[in-house]
């Protein structure tokens, strides 16, 4: 018997969804929200493994591409709209399992997720004050992809700077990431309806970007 959106959305009303584009400040808000209220923190692709334990590689393709990439230097190689094709694909696939878990989760417990489950899914599950969206500018987004040192983007650089065509494949990327963070999806974000943050200079106090969501989320009342 499937359950019906309008029940899901009572289950979930202790859980809070942020989501938007890179280098918004999406994971350090969700941190700083679950410290200081004592939330449960479902940190970006949580879960994952276990939920594509669940999954085949043709019932769920784009959560199962990493097992059949041919390389890494495919990964990095490809065009922009096969890259935003994987990212929403993925986030698609994976959304029912999201749901699935936050249902487990216990109710008296305030839960925030750091999340990419669709603008369409969360509408019907979620309710206004519960989704907040963190967007950068195009530029941030893009350029400050490699200048974290963090283990995964310096582990891709390395896989683009070792290619077989560094020049052209690091073009390819950074296209992908100004594709996927564009003013496009900007404006995706802004036109759903739900409340928006914005980063427009790297240097902003995120600390005011955490006073803005918790006002939304009512979590200061």
């Amino acid at each position: 018997m499937e359950i019906s959106n309008k029940l899901i959305k009572d289950a979930l009303k202790n859980v809070y969804f942020i989501s938007g584009t890179a280098y918004a400040g999406k994971s350090s808000v969700c941190k700083m929200l679950a410290e200081k209220y004592d939330m449960i923190h479902c940190e970006e692709n949580y879960k994952f493994d276990d939920f594509l334990a669940q999954t085949t590689i043709k019932s769920h393709p784009n959560m199962n591409y990493f097992r059949t990439k041919k390389s890494w230097e495919e990964f990095v190689s490809r065009s922009k709209e096969e890259y935003k094709g994987w990212m929403d694909g993925t986030a698609r696939e994976t959304a029912e399992f999201e749901v699935l878990h936050l249902l487990s989760l216990p109710r008296d417990k305030k839960v925030i997720v750091d999340t990419n489950i669709p603008h369409d899914i969360l509408k019907e599950i979620s309710g206004y004050n519960n989704v907040a969206y963190m967007v950068a500018t195009e530029e941030i987004s893009t350029n400050e992809f490699f200048n974290r040192e963090d283990s995964e983007k310096q582990f891709l650089l390395n896989v683009i700077k070792n290619s077989s065509n560094p020049e052209e494949n690091m073009k390819k990327f950074r296209d992908s990431l100004l594709y996927i963070n564009s003013q496009d999806v900007i404006d995706e974000y802004i036109n759903t309806g739900y409340y928006v943050v914005k980063r427009s200079k790297i240097d902003e106090d995120i600390n005011d970007k955490l006073e803005l969501i918790e006002k939304h989320f009512l979590l200061d009342k």
